[in-house]
């Protein structure tokens, strides 16, 4: 006994020693960049004998509590043997490198990242590179080499290579990496066939192991299921697994709806003008609405009434810096506040001579950028409605004042364009409304007969227009917040006294979670369709998804678990709060190619089920706190249930972040030649996951404690908030969401 407890507490500070490690390698590369970190620490000699350590503490777990008893941890120590050899292999045999290709000049040779040249035993030959557009854009869809490879004496084979389309031959692999307006392509090459095999049958263990452990009949798992009666839930959850009027003058509200309707090109992307329309009363405000008036009537206000919107104060100014420099007193600023006394901005010429680290660049740049929108709408730049035909063919989009093709030869088409906004302010000027939206309906059916090969579906149309108008305030977060806080200060006073919450209380709040989930999972599955790909890939997406996976979570849990429904509400709110900071919702755009994957959808959305269920644990960890502030004899055995109710969470959350992490990493491999490298996020995410297995072991008997159970549950979330909040914030990477 004594032998096994000595070896717990060195398995318990090896494993802290890791983590901070780990933090520390984290830091490291924020201030000294990623080749740094991995010179000083996680190529090091001593971070890879950390590693070893850690290999050779679990073959002796294996051995000393004979695991080959128990299958399902045996799978799980030993699939971290397998991935430290799988790791150890890339390190040592693994060849990662690039190559530029010029076209039709065969190349057999590529360099590492210390400059030195390695052979191919064949030669590639680039025959051409192309960017494929999105249809009737110039955004990148996706970048294609196409190359011919051949052998000795063979005849060379045709293939191609792009995002997430990797070529794999004689044991290389190549990747799609960069290329130049000259036509070269840059491809990354990799070359380990062993470390990738052993790391993904450690994988394979790893998930297996898992898994075993949670239906294991007599596992502690299944155990604790059967103790609280919750089977069924949890199968289920299985299942779902797999302002008032204003004297500003603008369009009446049908006529603006009208122009809405229209189609343009806006971000690389052909969408509903009112896409447009929301992004700029967003961005000049901060809400998508603006005293009752709908995003259209804003643009509509700036076009046609200009020198009225001039002088509202409608431009949030963030920084105390910014509003004195501009001579505003608050956060409010006009468009006259945009120059001084004698015509000059202040806050362009301040952003000319402000060094790059200064603190209020940021501050200074969004008010610019606000006035330039003004400026670009304006100058007739914004608006970019025409399709025509471009002078080296291909349909291109086009504002009024943008230089009009030679390919334009009717005089008529030419002073329609030209003349646009001029008769559109006549129209307005002589009050005809009418006329105003039969001009925006013949120019969206001129749209519609000059692209229509090339226009988004009409479902795809009406998905994101109706998206654009459910798009919710920050109000919802928080009336989610408040109800969360009185139902959890009400269900934790009623606990105490050994009472339930009242039926209506418990009824009115799973109504509140359900239509709230039912809401989000709306607005997902509308942004999917106008998208046309999964909406996973942003801040705001994964939020979105998560406070899902939350309502989804709660809805389970409450039939068993009452008090699951504030805790809901209150994490759904704080979710919802963190992805509307920005003001509102981003705008649908085109999807990176190297993210247009599947594994991408997977490797999010496990992830995020897993983080709802850490949030719910320490939600429940704070209550069970508060809990113990009241009777000794009533406050043990609440807590000790309370306990109960989120290792029951944390099993299956740590199986998702685990399978989610395995995704991300082969996600990585198909995509950029590499599983893992060692990335602010990715270290983040495996530290989380060591973090939670802690509870795992059954070993640590501190953690049997009731209230050092909930204490730890709280503290450990600390890693979740640096994982997502953290790395994107503060420690940067390739991970980062901007």
């Amino acid at each position: 006994m004594r032998k096994q407890k000595i070896i717990n507490i060195i398995k318990m500070a090896l494993l802290v020693v890791v983590i901070v490690a780990m933090m520390a390698g984290t830091v490291v590369e924020k201030f000294n960049g990623n080749a740094f970190a991995m010179d000083k620490v996680y190529a090091s000699p001593w971070f890879i004998g950390l590693l070893a350590l850690v290999a050779a503490m679990a073959v002796a777990e294996i051995v000393l509590r004979r695991l080959w008893k128990t299958p399902s941890l045996l799978l799980v120590y030993s699939s971290v043997v397998v991935i430290l050899a799988g790791g150890l292999c890339t390190y040592l045999f693994g060849v990662h490198g690039s190559m530029k290709l010029e076209p039709e000049k065969p190349t057999s040779s590529f360099s590492v990242d210390n400059n030195v040249t390695r052979q191919l035993p064949f030669t590639i030959t680039l025959s051409s590179f192309e960017m494929v557009p999105y249809p009737g854009t110039h955004s990148p869809m996706d970048f294609v080499s196409h190359v011919a490879v051949a052998e000795t004496d063979a005849a060379p084979q045709n293939f191609d290579i792009s995002m997430n389309n990797i070529l794999k031959y004689n044991g290389y692999r190549f990747y799609q990496e960069d290329f130049d307006m000259e036509g070269n392509s840059t491809l990354s090459v990799s070359h380990d066939p062993i470390g990738i095999a052993v790391t993904y049958a450690g994988f394979c263990l790893l998930i297996i192991g898992l898994l075993w452990l949670m239906i294991a009949k007599q596992g502690p798992f299944r155990t604790l299921l059967r103790g609280m009666k919750t089977a069924a839930a949890v199968l289920l959850l299985m299942l779902l697994s797999v302002q008032g009027a204003s004297a500003q003058r603008v369009l009446p509200k049908a006529t603006a709806d009208k122009m809405g309707q229209m189609y343009v090109l806006y971000k690389g992307r052909i969408c509903p003008l009112q896409t447009l329309a929301k992004d700029f009363t967003t961005k000049l405000c901060g809400t998508s609405t603006y005293k009752g008036f709908t995003p259209e009537q804003v643009l509509s206000g700036w076009m046609f009434y200009f020198d009225d919107w001039s002088n509202e104060p409608m431009f949030k100014i963030k920084g105390g810096d910014v509003q004195k420099l501009m001579g505003i007193d608050g956060r409010w600023a006009t468009l006259r506040d945009f120059s001084d006394s004698v015509g000059e901005n202040p806050v362009a010429n301040a952003l000319k001579n402000i060094a790059p680290g200064n603190p209020a660049a940021k501050n200074l740049r969004a008010a610019d950028e606000k006035y330039n929108l003004i400026n670009m709408l304006y100058n007739g730049k914004l608006l970019k409605i025409f399709p025509l035909q471009g002078p080296m063919g291909g349909l291109s989009w086009y504002s009024q004042n943008d230089d009009i093709p030679q390919t334009v030869t009717d005089t008529a088409e030419y002073l329609f364009i030209r003349k646009y906004m001029s008769y559109s302010q006549e129209l307005v000027a002589f009050g005809d409304m009418d006329g105003l939206a039969t001009l925006f309906e013949k120019t969206r059916k001129f749209q519609q007969q000059r692209a229509a090969d090339v226009l988004p579906s009409d479902t795809q149309f009406a998905a994101e227009r109706l998206y654009n108008r459910l798009s919710a305030g920050r109000w919802l977060a928080m009336a989610s917040i408040t109800l969360g806080l009185l139902g959890f200060a009400y269900a934790l006073f009623r606990l105490v006294r050994g009472r339930r919450m009242h039926r209506w209380v418990r009824l009115c709040s799973a109504v509140w979670v359900t239509l709230l989930t039912l809401f989000l999972i709306t607005i997902f599955v509308l942004k999917w369709i106008a998208g046309g790909h999964i909406p996973m890939a942003g801040g705001f997406d994964s939020m979105n998804l998560m406070a899902i996976a939350i309502g989804v979570v709660v809805l389970i849990a409450c039939r068993r678990y009452e008090m699951a429904l504030p805790i809901g509400m209150m994490a759904s709110g704080f979710v919802l709060l963190v992805a509307m900071m920005g003001g509102a919702n981003p705008p649908i755009t085109h999807l990176m190619p190297v993210l247009a994957s599947p594994l991408l959808s997977m490797h999010v959305s496990v992830i995020m089920l897993a983080y709802a269920m850490f949030f719910f644990t320490m939600i429940n960890g704070v209550g069970a706190l508060f809990v113990g502030l009241g009777k000794k004899e009533n406050a043990v055995p609440l807590q000790q249930r309370m306990r109960d109710i989120s290792m029951v969470m944390i099993y299956p959350a740590v199986f998702l972040l685990a399978l989610g992490t395995c995704i991300g990493s082969v996600w990585a491999n198909v995509s950029w030649g590499n599983y893992w490298a060692w990335d602010p996020k990715e270290v983040w995410a495996l530290i989380t996951l060591l973090v939670y297995s802690v509870p795992l072991m059954n070993q640590f008997k501190p953690l049997q404690k009731p209230k050092v159970f909930h204490i730890y549950c709280v503290v450990a979330f600390l890693s979740v908030l640096i994982t997502y909040f953290g790395v994107n914030l503060i420690l940067g990477g390739v991970h980062a969401y901007n």
